[in-house]
């Protein structure tokens, strides 16, 4: 179901009127259907990940039914795997050793996977800012896989992928999800994660699976925990 402004609003603790102020100066992505705006989930939540905007987890949790459980991110990124010193010469190979580390279905076509990359990127930039980019096709990446996949890449040196703070990125986080749903779930907890600094200090200076799987694993314990008046977590 596409999001309505009233949505958004609520969802990035906002007014209206900033929802539409943010959609033309600063690129909140909508569509303009019957005379009113509609959101797609996941660009709001990379579009809020991007210019550091506090987003509920549970403007996704609530997605969740019985038969499918919450994703684990500490199981995710064991599944995807994180993938030190990659030597990209730019972005478009940065791209491609990306789409190599892939734990996809062996009759995946990887080549064509790649293409859908670099043209998302070639719409807009996944840098989120900070050295840090989220390289995703214009749609969720949903294979047949048994369990969502988080890759992390950190390149040797880091490549201009065109952020809008200048930062020219390090490390790539990609997702691959059987659902989604799913897809949606994992988003707002990696975005999460992303605004924990301790987590994030981990990650821009490339630190060991070790450093990097401990701090996954204390963030998923607050993201388990609602704080002292039963509110959900924020990513701030």
């Amino acid at each position: 179901m596409r999001l309505t402004v009233r949505d958004v609003s609520h969802f990035l603790s906002a007014s209206e009127a900033s929802v539409l102020r943010w959609i033309k100066q600063r690129g909140l992505p909508s569509q303009y259907v019957g005379g009113q705006h509609r959101f797609n989930r996941a660009e709001v939540l990379e579009w809020a990940t991007a210019n550091k905007m506090r987003v509920s987890v549970a403007m996704f949790d609530n997605l969740a039914d019985e038969d499918e459980p919450t994703p684990s991110l500490v199981d995710a990124l064991v599944a995807g795997g994180i993938h030190h010193q990659l030597q990209a010469l730019d972005k478009d190979h940065a791209l491609r050793l990306l789409v190599d580390v892939l734990p996809v279905p062996k009759d995946t076509d990887r080549e064509l996977l790649l293409r859908l990359f670099q043209a998302r990127e070639a719409s807009a930039s996944t840098a989120i800012g900070d050295g840090i980019a989220l390289p995703h096709v214009r749609n969720p990446i949903v294979l047949h896989v048994a369990q969502p996949s988080i890759t992390l890449c950190f390149l040797e040196r880091s490549i201009d992928f065109g952020a809008l703070d200048g930062k020219p990125v390090r490390a790539l986080f990609s997702l691959i999800c059987p659902t989604t749903r799913c897809h949606l779930q994992m988003l707002s907890r990696l975005s999460y994660a992303l605004h924990d600094a301790t987590f994030k200090d981990v990650v821009l200076r490339a630190g060991s699976r070790d450093e990097i799987m401990r701090e996954v694993q204390r963030v998923e314990t607050a993201l388990s925990v609602p704080p002292a008046g039963g509110t959900t977590p924020t990513a701030s």
